[in-house]
């Protein structure tokens, strides 16, 4: 696992603790509740390789591409991540989140993902699995404005997710 640019560390870095692997993936949500696929991207590394679903690729630019086609799709997004487990430089997250597609149908999408961090405290590897749910407006349960979630929501385990 290398890192093939010389970057600034990206603190937490590993190894990370219970501690700082949170913080890890409340930072990871917090930049993907931007929508912001630039920001997002930079905290890969450059070769980063990602399995998202049944799609396969590396680097920046793919991952910007993917995330700029994910979002143009899923409106609405809402991402709430937990910790799962971790250990040295990986860490295994569950999270879930709601959008809806350009005909309204709203959908509630569960998922795992596992994290491999280089030295520096870049995602060097992604794996993601992910269902989508179609679900009713009445039963959403991510409701704060778009952008980050507020510290005082609920967290997965809270909503019983």
């Amino acid at each position: 696992m290398n890192t093939t640019s010389p970057e600034t560390p990206r603190p937490p870095l590993p190894p990370f603790s219970r501690e700082t692997a949170i913080q890890k993936v409340r930072a990871a949500e917090d930049a993907w509740n931007t929508r912001d696929a630039k920001r997002v991207t930079q905290a890969y590394t450059a070769n980063s390789r990602w399995r998202n679903r049944a799609e396969i690729f590396q680097g920046r630019e793919a991952i910007q591409a993917f995330l700029e086609r994910k979002w143009a799709k899923e409106q609405e997004y809402r991402l709430i991540k937990e910790l799962w487990a971790v250990s040295e430089n990986r860490i295994a997250v569950r999270f879930a989140y709601e959008w809806r597609d350009d005909s309204g149908q709203w959908y509630r999408a569960y998922g795992n993902e596992n994290w491999e961090f280089d030295a520096l405290g870049y995602m060097a590897v992604r794996h993601a699995s992910i269902n989508d749910l179609p679900i009713k407006p009445e039963e959403r349960k991510f409701h704060w404005p778009q952008g980050r979630r507020p510290d005082d929501h609920p967290s997965l385990s809270d909503l019983g997710l």
